[in-house]
C-alpha cells in the first residue's frame, strides 16, 4: 500500500475550509471527488502526477506561490512525482 499525503486542517468555518497537504515523496491523497470549488496554493515547485477514474494520467508542474482554482465535480488521485516532500495549500470554499 502506498503511502498517505498527510493533510492539516488550518481553517474551518462557514464559508472556508483550509487544509495543508504534504506529501512524502511517492505518498498520494486517494481516491476522492471536491464537492467544493477550490483553490490550491503550492508551497514549493515540482510535479504531481493526477490520475483520473478515466484512467488518464496528467503531470502538473507546479510552481511555489502560484496558485490555481478549479470546479466542484474534480475526481481524482494525487501522487508526489518528486524525489523530496511536496506541499500545498488548498482552500475550498463553501457555499452560502
Amino acid at each position: 500500500m502506498s503511502q498517505q499525503a498527510e493533510p492539516t486542517l488550518q481553517i474551518d468555518n462557514n464559508r472556508t475550509r483550509v487544509t495543508e497537504w504534504r506529501f512524502a515523496p511517492g505518498a498520494e491523497t486517494g481516491w476522492h471527488r471536491h464537492d467544493m470549488d477550490y483553490v490550491v496554493v503550492p508551497m514549493v515547485s515540482g510535479q504531481l502526477k493526477l490520475l483520473e477514474l478515466n484512467g488518464k494520467e496528467h503531470i502538473a508542474d507546479l510552481t511555489a506561490g502560484v496558485p490555481y482554482f478549479r470546479d466542484t465535480g474534480v475526481e481524482h488521485n494525487v501522487i508526489n512525482a518528486n524525489d523530496y516532500e511536496f506541499v500545498f495549500i488548498e482552500i475550498e470554499f463553501k457555499q452560502n
